[in-house]
């Protein structure tokens, strides 16, 4: 599986690559990107930021790199990704992002600073970098989530 991880210039996207050892991770981000490919990642720039057409931007790059999940860390990503995920299935590409209609419960105005991180899959938790195991949880939860202890409410992690 190939999947795109937004934010490639941030630290954070680094340290989502350990949830996807199997994988080929690729790490995009806006403007300018190092020039890395190494066997399981590498680095690739989206181009000219435009946040008036971030999903058309991203799903062109999808198609172009046959990309099969997109993981978005922008915060301004989020939105237009989950409002186009149906588009984005259509061409075999999934979007880890809740539902629209259920963004404003997991996102998180301030700048967070979670000391850990689990991956959803449509409510499965398939990786959680503090070693906690979530027992399946409602389909929407879709995505990466900060959190800091295992009962604290799961919010986007977003950069």
């Amino acid at each position: 599986m190939k999947i795109l991880i937004t934010g490639g210039n941030n630290a954070k996207a680094l340290k989502l690559m350990k949830a996807f050892p199997s994988h080929f991770v690729l790490l995009a981000d806006y403007g300018e990107v190092p020039g890395i490919v190494a066997e399981n990642y590498a680095f690739s720039s989206l181009g000219i930021l435009n946040e008036d057409s971030i999903a058309h931007i991203l799903l062109n790059f999808c198609i172009t790199e046959a990309i099969d999940c997109i993981i978005p860390l922008h915060f301004f990503e989020v939105e237009p990704l989950a409002k186009s995920a149906v588009l984005f299935d259509e061409y075999g590409i999934q979007v880890l992002t809740p539902p629209a209609d259920s963004l404003a419960e997991y996102i998180l105005e301030e700048k967070n600073t979670f000391q850990n991180f689990a991956v959803f899959v449509r409510g499965e938790c398939v990786f959680s970098s503090g070693a906690e195991i979530f027992v399946k949880q409602g389909e929407e939860l879709n995505g990466v989530f900060g959190y800091n202890s295992p009962s604290d409410d799961l919010k986007l992690f977003t950069i």
